[in-house]
């Protein structure tokens, strides 16, 4: 059965190949991130004012930035700090809008109303702009950029898991359970969300590349990462001084993010066709 199932998601990866360009795209930068310490022609950090503001050379494959520093290099070590920043956002976002989201829909009533209403006020702000809000009132820094993010996109989850469970809560196995004395907690821990697991994994997907532009965005603007981190935004907002005259410093950390954005939306993409029984027919 397992092969059987198998057998039919690589039937589906290969009809879509744009989904498997989004995979080959993820993992190349999962490596990139994983052996750039290897990778790396030199230190993301060290500063070297006599090669400042140097084109791209068989020395430093993507120029210098105003220190002197390889841009390659802080490139690389910026895909680990990308990706660990928007896996911890959507990691935290999921975790607290289920939670939030399955005790909503499982009670009901007036609490599920004052919740969604809360989540839909949220909801009518637009991303970015709220993020900005909250980044400016807890102050410049990666991690209070990081929890602005999270605290933009919970409601995205909780309105997923409310909408799963609501749908959930009447199944047979849920009746039973409920009728041998089970507590809402066991009920919603055991038998709900394993059955959400799907939509939530698509969403996980597609949200970390949301996650990855938001706080690249909110670096560009100096209320994220803080020099020297090599945060390909805070590169991006310096490099736009020299954009004119040395294009290849926010070139290349602007070209990574549109690449990496790509490629989990595709990839994100490719799990929704599969995890979706309907496009298996």
């Amino acid at each position: 059965m397992v092969l059987d199932r198998l057998d039919g998601y690589w039937y589906i990866l290969k009809r879509n190949p744009m989904t498997l360009a989004g995979c080959f795209i993820v993992l190349m930068i999962l490596a990139m991130a994983a052996l750039a310490p290897v990778m790396a022609t030199h230190s993301p950090v060290a500063i070297n004012m006599t090669e400042k503001l140097q084109p791209p050379s068989i020395h430093h494959f993507f120029g210098t930035d105003e220190m002197g520093r390889d841009i390659y290099s802080r490139v690389l070590y910026g895909c680990r700090l990308s990706l660990g920043v928007g896996t911890s956002i959507v990691l935290l976002a999921a975790t607290l809008g289920i939670l939030i989201g399955s005790l909503a829909g499982y009670g009901g009533g007036r609490k599920d109303q004052v919740v969604m209403g809360i989540m839909d006020i949220i909801l009518s702000f637009p991303s970015l702009v709220l993020a900005m809000a909250l980044a400016a009132a807890l102050g410049p820094s990666l991690v209070n950029a990081m929890l602005a993010v999270a605290l933009v996109k919970i409601p995205v989850y909780v309105r997923l898991a409310r909408g799963q469970v609501i749908s959930l809560k009447e199944k047979q196995y849920v009746k039973a359970a409920r009728s041998f004395g089970s507590t809402p907690g066991w009920i919603i821990t055991k038998h709900i969300i394993p059955n959400c697991i799907a939509p939530v994994l698509i969403q996980l997907t597609l949200g970390i590349g949301e996650a990855i532009l938001i706080a690249a965005s909110l670096s560009f603007i100096g209320l994220g990462a803080q020099p020297p981190a090599p945060e390909w935004g805070a590169m991006i907002s310096t490099g736009r001084t020299y954009i004119l005259d040395q294009w290849w410093y926010a070139t290349f950390p602007g070209l990574f993010i549109f690449i990496t954005v790509m490629g989990f939306n595709l990839l994100g993409d490719g799990v929704r066709d599969i995890l979706d029984p309907r496009s298996k027919k």
